[in-house]
C-alpha cells in the first residue's frame, strides 16, 4: 500500500526560545501517538482508521479522520522534520498570539486543509497522514509577519522568510499539478492557502459563529414567514370554499376544492394542536 506523507521541505536554521504552552502540547501528544503506533506494530490499521481517507470520510461516514489525520505520521523523519519546524517557526507565533489563537489557526489551517484534500480526492482510499497542512500554515503565517527574517537552508544559505515562504509555496503547486510521489503537496498548498486567507481577512472565531448563527436565525425567520403565509393562504382558500358550500352546496364544489378542503383542514387542525 502506498501512503502519502507530507513534510516540509529543507533544513532550517534558526533558534527560537524555550517551548511554549501550545507548541508543548502538540509535539508531546503528537509523539505520544507515534511512539504508541510504532509500539503497536499496526501503522497500516490506524492510517485507514485514523489517517484521512477521502473515500472512507464519505462512504463509511468516518467523519473524524480531517482532523485525526494531523496526528499520524509515517515515520520518525516524517514527524521529527514536521515537529521541528512547527517548535522552530510556532513558538514566536503563540508568543505574539496567545495559546488559544495559535490552537485556532493550527487547526483550522491543519482541518481546513484536510477537508480540501478530501473534496479534491473523494474516490481516493490511499491515506494522507501528518501535521504538515498546519504547518505549512504556520509558515505561511511566519513568513507574512516577519518577512524580513533571515532562514539559513541547510544551515549555510540564508533567505528572507517571505521568498522562503513563497519558494515552498510553489513548490507545492507546482508539485500538486503532477504528483506522483507519495507526498500530498496539495494538502501543503491547501495548508498555506487557508492561513493566507485567515490572516488576510483579519478572521475571528468569535466573528465567524456570530455570521453563522446569524444566517440560521435568518433563515429559521424566514421559514417561519414562509409557513405563516403558507398557512394564511390556506385558510383565504378554506373560507372561500366554505362560503361556496354556504351558496351552492358541497355537491357543487369540484374535486380540487374537496381537496383543498380536506388537506386544508387536516393541516390547520395539526397547527392548532402544535400551538
Amino acid at each position: 500500500m502506498r501512503y502519502q506523507f507530507q513534510s516540509p521541505s529543507g533544513d532550517l536554521s534558526f533558534k527560537p526560545k524555550l517551548f511554549t504552552d501550545a507548541i508543548k502540547l502538540l509535539i508531546t501528544v503528537n509523539f505520544a501517538i507515534f511512539f504508541f503506533q510504532t509500539l503497536s506494530g499496526q501503522s497500516r490499521m490506524f492510517f485507514q482508521l485514523f489517517g484521512l481517507v477521502p473515500k472512507s470520510v464519505w462512504s463509511q461516514f468516518m467523519i473524524w479522520q480531517p482532523f485525526t489525520y494531523l496526528f499520524f505520521h509515517g515515520g520518525i523523519w516524517h514527524i521529527l522534520i514536521n515537529m521541528f519546524v512547527l517548535w522552530m517557526f510556532g513558538t514566536e507565533l503563540e508568543k505574539v498570539w496567545g495559546k488559544e489563537r495559535f490552537l485556532k489557526y493550527y487547526f483550522m489551517t491543519g482541518v481546513g486543509s484536510g477537508l480540501i484534500t478530501f473534496i479534491l480526492n473523494l474516490n481516493s482510499t490511499i491515506p494522507v497522514v501528518g501535521a504538515s497542512g498546519a504547518v505549512y500554515g504556520v509558515l505561511l503565517a511566519y513568513g507574512l509577519m516577519y518577512p524580513n527574517r533571515t532562514i539559513y537552508l541547510y544551515g549555510i544559505l540564508p533567505i528572507k522568510s517571505v521568498w522562503f515562504v513563497i519558494s515552498i509555496g510553489a513548490i507545492a503547486f507546482f508539485s500538486s499539478l503532477g504528483n506522483t510521489s507519495n507526498i500530498s503537496h496539495m494538502t501543503h498548498l491547501s495548508g498555506m492557502l487557508i492561513g493566507f486567507f485567515i490572516l488576510r481577512s483579519n478572521f475571528r472565531w468569535k466573528d465567524a459563529i456570530f455570521t453563522i448563527r446569524k444566517q440560521v436565525l435568518e433563515y429559521k425567520i424566514h421559514q417561519h414567514e414562509k409557513t405563516i403565509n403558507k398557512r394564511h393562504k390556506m385558510e383565504m382558500d378554506i373560507n372561500r370554499i366554505l362560503e361556496k358550500i354556504n351558496q351552492v352546496g358541497f355537491n357543487k364544489l369540484t374535486q380540487e376544492e374537496k381537496d383543498t378542503l380536506f388537506e386544508g383542514s387536516k393541516s390547520l387542525h395539526r397547527h392548532k394542536k402544535k400551538d
